[in-house]
């Protein structure tokens, strides 16, 4: 597995890292056991870069983490988020930026993860409420504490990256980036590249849908994110999958698989790219980890941008519900 910059320090981490989500049952029931196999299966691959939040499954995720690590910070580079507060009774979520809440959080996510500090701690979500100048602020003396290794955000603007810049060193932005959901073309990337700040993509295979085998949306559990996703209900989920067929017949002539393909084309728009793509399955992430290996041609590119051109996918990616916090600038 190759690897990439991080952190401004030099941090390197594989060019796929995992994005842990899964575990705290967001597209289906787990375990603890499956998803130790899936952090063992990762050890084994080469990906030893880890994403999880505080708000996956409450806490789930980084217990499940935590209980595989067993105190030992070498095994993974470990980045947690913080700032999306959800009611455990009604489900509404608001957002918490100010320093009492970050430092609250950061504790209790090193508690359940078993360990004194935590490589990357990303905003969540911003609160429109505090400035992001004084966000950046919080984070960095928590990193000139120790407590962290380094700071980011997720779902913000190229603005707003901007202007926690000229605070302080911003080590990586995490968003939705994929061959359905291209909007941080539109600035994001670039600005990362400018800034030297390394840009995260999360969702990288669309959420299971560039799979092999096609996702059924009347098997999803009713817990399962894509339930109600404008991509995943009809007319826009059967549109999607006819879309999708002429590039799996390409990945298979290519040699490979559409997942590996999607990730690779993902790591070839640009050497700061870090996709994390997310699983509960040690199979599926070996899928995902081969794209780090597959042999990349300019041609090759093209042709998917033929087969899957900006804009193609139908519905949108969230909810409007769900389109509350990720930060608009297109």
């Amino acid at each position: 597995m190759k690897q990439r910059q991080l952190l401004r320090d030099g941090k390197m981490v594989s060019e796929v890292g995992l994005g842990c989500m899964s575990f705290a049952g967001f597209y289906g029931p787990t375990t603890e056991e499956e998803a130790h196999k899936t952090l063992a299966a990762a050890l084994d691959l080469g990906v030893d870069f880890l994403d999880t939040a505080n708000v996956y499954g409450m806490g789930v995720s980084e217990r499940m983490i935590g209980s595989f690590l067993n105190g030992d910070d070498t095994k993974f580079t470990i980045a947690t988020k913080v700032g999306i507060c959800r009611d455990p009774e009604t489900g509404r979520r608001t957002y918490n930026n100010t320093p009492e809440h970050l430092r609250d959080e950061l504790e209790k996510s090193l508690k359940r993860l078993g360990l004194d500090r935590v490589d990357l701690y990303y905003i969540h979500r911003r609160d429109p409420d505090v400035p992001i100048e004084d966000v950046t602020g919080a984070l960095l003396a928590l990193k000139a504490e120790g407590k962290i290794g380094g700071i980011g955000f997720s779902e913000i603007s190229p603005a707003s990256l901007r202007r926690a810049c000229a605070v302080g060193p911003v080590d990586a932005v995490q968003s939705e980036y994929s061959l359905w959901t291209r909007l941080p073309e539109l600035g994001m990337i670039q600005a990362c590249a400018e800034l030297g700040v390394a840009f995260v993509p999360f969702s990288p295979v669309g959420r299971g849908m560039f799979g092999a085998v096609t996702p059924d949306p009347g098997k999803f559990a009713d817990t399962d994110f894509r339930r109600n996703n404008p991509r995943f209900v009809e007319p826009n989920f059967s549109l999607n999958a006819k879309a999708f067929e002429p590039f799996k017949t390409f990945a298979r002539d290519q040699g490979t698989t559409p997942v590996a393909l999607a990730i690779a084309w993902c790591l070839a728009r640009g050497d700061h790219l870090i996709p994390i793509p997310g699983t509960r399955s040690a199979t599926h992430l070996a899928d995902c980890a081969a794209g780090s290996a597959f042999q990349m041609t300019d041609e090759i590119m093209a042709e998917i941008e033929r087969i899957l051109p900006v804009g193609w996918a139908h519905g949108d990616r969230y909810t409007r519900q769900q389109w509350v916090g990720p930060e608009g600038y297109c």
